[in-house]
């Protein structure tokens, strides 16, 4: 299941390293290839409570197993893509099993874990995604940059049907759960607790990206940062994602309300800290990686989720990468409206703090409402 997530992750994040080579082959400005990554996104957020509600009947092996292979061949298909037009319409595609599977994953390692563990279970199906911004993202767009960026989907490709001849192998038959349907599973949308955390997620998640998402250009001018260093800081964002993955779960298998408040408090701090220390290359770039680790609040969340879901446990692990593919378009738009507004690049920082805080006030308001309520 971590290759399968090693596969999303390579086929999210290596088009924004060649949006300058789709753009040229397809005739279009780099702006307009861009819009390929806002289509997968909204395959993601449109598929994820969709196929979680209609798929709820599933035996999760061979719910998997169809999943993967439909980002698979999506990404394939994707490869073959003759125009601008049709790129979009299959990455809106390709991006329709992403948060199912991850939502699904989740359920199953967590079923699948000793006492105590279900956390890490999950941090281990999370660290496939954020292993890929270190392996697979680099080869991937160096493949594409050899050979083309077709050759970058036909390798994300690869790996999905890896992954999928994996599964059949390698994980047992797990029935879904009895009486499971789609209406019981749109039962999940009725529990105030399950739109709290989802709530915690779309905007206290979105700090990471209102920072990450303009990295580039405030290292490069307010610390001065020459162009070849910056791979080395998005480097050491991978290497804090890895970092949170493992060490956040831990927390979370032993005392996960409190895990969830102190990831939104030190998320708050590592993101205001960050309006400073972008004045300084090795102190931002540690900065950087300290803001990556504020990733394992997915993997937090998402067991936040199985506990108060109730019998709608797969639309609501789905929905939780809705909320942080919300938190995505969130913190990059008020990241950029800082910017736009003339408070310089460094405010990136202070808007993140804002919403790790903002996060932090829907998570009090959730542990004040009965979780029946």
């Amino acid at each position: 299941m971590g290759v399968g997530s090693f596969a999303i992750g390579t086929g999210e994040f290596v088009i924004m390293g060649l949006l300058p080579e789709v753009a040229h082959d397809l005739g279009v400005t780099i702006p307009q290839a861009g819009h390929v990554i806002s289509a997968y996104a909204l395959g993601v957020v449109i598929g994820a409570p969709l196929l979680a509600v209609l798929a709820a009947g599933w035996p999760r092996r061979r719910l998997l197993i169809a999943l993967m292979l439909a980002f698979g061949l999506g990404n394939f298909a994707s490869a073959a893509a003759p125009g601008y037009v049709s790129l979009n319409l299959l990455r809106f595609l390709a991006g329709l099993p992403h948060g199912t599977y991850f939502g699904v994953a989740a359920l199953v390692a967590a079923s699948m874990a000793s006492p105590g563990r279900r956390g890490q279970a999950v941090g281990q199906v999370m660290l496939g995604l954020t292993v890929a911004t270190l392996i697979g993202v680099p080869i991937a767009a160096w493949l594409g940059q050899v050979l083309g960026w077709r050759a970058a989907f036909v390798f994300v490709g690869a790996i999905a049907i890896l992954s999928a001849v994996l599964i059949l192998h390698e994980l047992p038959e797990i029935p879904a759960e009895a009486g499971a349907s789609p209406l019981r599973e749109l039962g999940a949308l009725t529990r105030p607790q399950v739109w709290f955390t989802l709530a915690i997620g779309a905007i206290g998640f979105g700090g990471l990206f209102s920072v990450f998402s303009y990295v580039k250009p405030t290292m490069m001018t307010l610390a001065g940062m020459p162009l070849e260093q910056v791979p080395i800081v998005l480097a050491l964002f991978g290497v804090g994602m890895v970092l949170g993955n493992i060490v956040g779960p831990r927390f979370a298998d032993r005392a996960l309300m409190p895990t969830v408040a102190g990831l939104l408090v030190w998320g708050a701090v590592v993101l205001g800290a960050y309006s400073f220390t972008a004045h300084h290359v090795w102190l931002g770039s540690i900065n950087v990686l300290l803001v990556g680790t504020l990733v394992a609040l997915g993997p937090v969340l998402q067991i936040r989720l199985m506990d108060v879901a109730g019998d709608a446990q797969t639309l609501a692990a789905a929905l939780n990468h809705s909320a942080f593919n919300a938190a995505n378009a969130l913190g990059a738009w008020l990241g950029g409206v800082a910017v736009t507004a003339g408070l310089g690049w460094s405010a990136t920082g202070w808007v993140g703090a804002l919403l790790a805080l903002a996060g932090l006030a829907v998570f009090a308001m959730s542990i004040k409402r009965p979780r029946a309520a």
